[in-house]
């Protein structure tokens, strides 16, 4: 009988064996003759693109190759760790060639090309484009990613590398996956993004409790294989930041609340001055006697109400005459009796 520890020696060496003759992930390093490389890269193989030469040389658009001497070139003493170095490269996109001894063009060796990236959100809900706007709480979000970085996962596989959606709550925090209207959790980082314009589907519920009311940050960014680190640039290895606004009232609503103008303003005061203009008017045209009629409690030092004596109309003064008269007349006439 096997003893104990040699049957787990033995079960141990059996799993590192299999450890070893398994497929290995090998990034996205490996450069093949006429691969496309980007500005910022850097670690990549480039052995199978050079062959036996080790010169690189760049010559400009409609530049006659092969009676020229290229207007730029590099040594390359070290072809399985090769840095696209943005200094270097930066000027000189498109194709480098391999140099033979003779220092003349030995066929391409890889292209050189400047990275972009570009991020747009739509409402899917509703299937309109909500990049840097607003979205009803509860409507259903995707991303569509622009780049030409696609090249680099026609180049191998990984999973630890590739192109990540970074959203940031109103709180700050930021996500690593978003969970849609049934409950399913979305990864959001090192997406293998292989096609130049990359949708990712209805993968956040706006509406789900995990998510704040607020205004959210959104960006996508490339690091595989350092070239965001070497070259950070904006809308090249990382894209524009946008912003998503997530809550149940439009805010075009909440900001054009109807105000009183100036002249609607004015418009209300004439309105209501129209009624005191109209007492005024027959105040002035009313009889002076008919005023002094009223009786108007004074307000004396002693509190003492007072009331105004009322005037006798022209009216009531002709009465009096004419009883004046008619008893004037009686008078005569008794004394002619007697």
């Amino acid at each position: 009988m096997v003893p104990g520890i040699t049957r787990l020696c033995l079960i141990l060496s059996m799993v590192l064996c299999l450890l070893m003759i398994l497929p290995v992930t090998a990034g996205y390093t490996q450069i093949y003759q006429g691969n496309t490389v980007f500005i910022g890269e850097q670690g990549l193989d480039i052995t199978s693109a050079m062959g036996n030469d080790t010169q690189i040389g760049w010559w400009a658009s409609g530049a006659a190759i092969a009676t020229s001497s290229p207007e730029s070139r590099m040594p390359v003493t070290t072809p399985s760790n090769f840095y696209v170095s943005p200094t270097t490269f930066g000027p000189y996109p498109g194709s480098w060639y391999r140099l033979n001894a003779q220092d003349k063009p030995d066929g391409v060796a890889f292209l050189v090309a400047d990275p972009n990236l570009d991020i747009r959100v739509a409402d899917t809900t509703v299937n309109v484009d909500v990049t840097d706007k607003w979205v009803p709480r509860g409507d259903q979000v995707s991303f569509r990613i622009d780049t030409n970085l696609n090249q680099v996962f026609l180049r191998g596989s990984s999973s630890s590398e590739g192109i990540t959606i970074k959203v940031r709550s109103p709180d700050g925090g930021i996500y690593s996956a978003l969970v849609d209207s049934s409950g399913n959790a979305h990864p959001i980082e090192n997406l293998v993004v292989s096609i130049p314009t990359y949708e990712t589907g209805s993968i956040w519920d706006t509406g789900n409790s995990l998510y704040p009311t607020g205004t959210y940050s959104i960006w996508a960014e490339c690091n595989v294989n350092r070239m965001k680190d070497n070259y950070g640039v904006t809308g090249k290895t990382i894209s524009e930041e946008t912003s998503l606004l997530d809550q149940d009232q439009n805010p075009l609503i909440s900001v054009n609340v109807p105000t009183t103008s100036p002249t609607a303003q004015i418009a209300t005061t004439s309105t209501t001055q129209k009624p005191v203009t109209l007492l005024t008017t027959v105040i002035t045209t009313m009889p002076a006697t008919a005023q002094t009629t009223v009786t108007v409690p004074a307000v004396t030092t002693s509190l003492i109400p007072v009331e105004t004596t009322p005037t006798k109309s022209s009216g009531f003064s002709t009465v009096l005459t004419l009883l004046s008269v008619c008893a004037l007349t009686a008078v005569v006439i008794l004394k002619k009796q007697q």
